[in-house]
């Protein structure tokens, strides 16, 4: 199944309406451009061309475009990995928006929670953030992630060396969430 059928709309009036679709291989330039845009470099490590199109095809990854607005034009790119393990452990492996602060970045969490454990089966659904990340840090605990601990010095960078933070959410967490109305419901 994929993604394509939800939406979300949260009732905080706050969050913009998205969905999301398989990638396919016309996106990936846009994937690759976002991923270039000097103010999301600084805070993920881009993937060559060669790696996305291998996500797209590799069973084990879900690889996503977010489409947003009134139009549901591209706004974002998701990937998530680890969608066949059977710890049932899947990981948000990267999620790019283009427009910050316009609500698409929290919309499409709540998209990929919803694939994540609902479709997916997950039982834990994690991701690592640069610790100086501390919009996508924030967002990530808003939304119920929970801090694991952190990777110290775990990505090098031109300046030196960056640590990572471990976040997760559980499944009783995600319905726990759901039942007090905080989660997306389907379209």
């Amino acid at each position: 199944m994929t993604a394509a059928n939800f939406a979300a709309s949260s009732p905080d009036r706050t969050t913009a309406r998205v969905r999301l679709r398989p990638t396919m291989s016309s996106d990936i330039d846009f994937v690759l451009s976002l991923e270039q845009a000097p103010e999301n470099l600084a805070f993920i490590t881009p993937w060559e061309r060669t790696q996305h199109e291998a996500a797209i095809r590799f069973p084990d990854f879900r690889h996503f475009i977010v489409e947003g607005g009134e139009s549901l034009d591209p706004v974002g790119f998701v990937i998530l990995i680890g969608c066949r393990n059977q710890n049932q452990s899947i990981e948000l492996k990267r999620m790019v928006v283009q427009a910050k602060g316009a609500g698409f970045g929290r919309a499409a969490l709540r998209v990929a929670k919803k694939v994540a454990f609902d479709d997916l089966g997950a039982h834990r659904f994690w991701l690592d953030v640069k610790q100086r990340n501390s919009r996508a840090k924030a967002l990530y605990d808003g939304e119920g992630f929970v801090v694991e601990g952190e990777l110290r010095d775990a990505v090098k960078t031109a300046e030196g060396f960056e640590s990572m933070v471990v976040m997760s959410m559980l499944r009783s967490e995600f319905v726990g969430r759901r039942g007090l109305g905080l989660e997306l419901r389907e379209a």
